[in-house]
């Protein structure tokens, strides 16, 4: 037999490439898959968190513990004259995190000086104005002639309300924070240091939370609306049914029966936060972590922000020409102007609109 004739032996698999013999069938479309997994991992992944609570409740903390390392640094202590704030501060602070290869880029943004007042009249408005002013910068790049490749994403994903464990019932601040921001960004609310709590208090109070969360039309998440199959409504179904979450944060290890555990300790034992049966930390974990990542971030793009850049660009209708020296008409745009002029009406006047809703 001549060299020409000899079969040539296969080559090495392509990177990525499943091999599957004689089946001539296989097209390899589930290749995909393994393509989108690559360049995520490339990419690196961004989640912006913000917690809002008054002073005390262990925001901190349990930031700390959620992610095993100090991604929220707790405030130093405060001067006589400072340790009221005048107003509410906003403070952004971000991390590079990787695990197993995976890269994410966390900020955490906390609202120090909410609910701290006596007098708390409107005190969501510098948190709500914050968030606008994410969904306004992401808004400004993305109308831009030459965008970059990669907007850089600052809008506030998830936000995580800290009730006091009071064990009675929502503080009409409760009520009004979450009644207002639940339209603009997702809202998660826990117990904070539940462990103050007894089981049977706990369950009172979160059971009062939920008939006061539905008596006042407050929709946390995961809403009901963006369940997208039947088996997200069951998922999500059981979630809903634990909301709030009761949690205790803890930074400090001790030894259980031999293990190392993250858990706060007292004279009657040691509260452990990832053990279901004393606190749900794990559950808030895995949520917000686990399996709903990006869900959140899902639902932030395509609902809360989408929400806000329809509303600036019917805004922005009135307040443009399809000429610099024409006054503007009276009743907008006709219809079949292209977008980009809505979009450079939106730039024309980016300081002159309000950012609350």
């Amino acid at each position: 037999m001549s060299e020409s004739a000899k079969p040539h032996p296969p080559g090495p698999p392509v990177k990525g490439e499943k091999t599957h013999g004689s089946d001539f069938s296989y097209v390899g479309i589930d290749a995909i898959l393994e393509q989108m997994r690559r360049k995520a991992m490339k990419q690196g992944f961004e989640f912006n968190i913000m917690v809002v609570g008054q002073s005390g409740l262990g925001k901190s903390t349990l930031m700390n513990t959620l992610f095993k390392s100090k991604v929220s640094r707790k405030s130093v202590q405060p001067s006589p004259e400072e340790r009221i704030p005048k107003t509410i501060e906003i403070k952004s602070v971000s991390h590079d995190v990787e695990e197993k290869g995976v890269r994410m880029k966390l900020t955490v943004i906390d609202t120090p000086g909410f609910g701290d007042h006596i007098n708390n009249e409107n005190c969501w408005q510098p948190i709500m104005k914050f968030i606008n002013d994410q969904y306004e910068a992401y808004l400004q790049e993305e109308i831009h002639i030459n965008r970059k490749k990669r907007i850089p994403d600052s809008r506030v994903h998830c936000c995580i309300y800290f009730i006091p464990p009071t064990g009675h019932c929502l503080r009409p601040l409760d009520v009004e924070f979450m009644r207002r921001l639940s339209k603009v960004v997702n809202i998660v609310p826990v117990i904070a240091k539940a462990d103050t709590l007894t089981l049977e208090e706990r369950d009172d109070f979160k059971q009062t939370i939920r008939e006061e969360l539905r008596a006042n039309g407050i929709d946390v998440y995961p809403q009901k609306e963006f369940d997208e199959d039947a088996e997200d409504r069951i998922i999500n179904d059981k979630i809903r049914e634990m909301i709030p979450f009761a949690v205790v944060g803890s930074d400090q290890e001790y030894q259980v029966n031999g293990k190392k555990i993250l858990g706060r300790k007292t004279k009657w034992g040691t509260i452990e936060v990832e053990n279901i049966a004393h606190c749900e930390f794990a559950y808030l974990r895995d949520l917000l972590i686990r399996t709903h990542m990006q869900n959140i971030k899902d639902i932030t793009g395509s609902i809360h922000y989408e929400t806000y850049r329809v509303r600036r660009l019917n805004e922005s209708n009135g307040h443009f020409t399809s000429l610099p020296t024409v006054e503007p008409k009276t009743n907008g745009l006709p219809a079949e102007q292209p977008a980009v002029l809505q979009a450079n009406g939106v730039a024309a006047q980016h300081g002159a609109l309000s950012h609350e809703m």
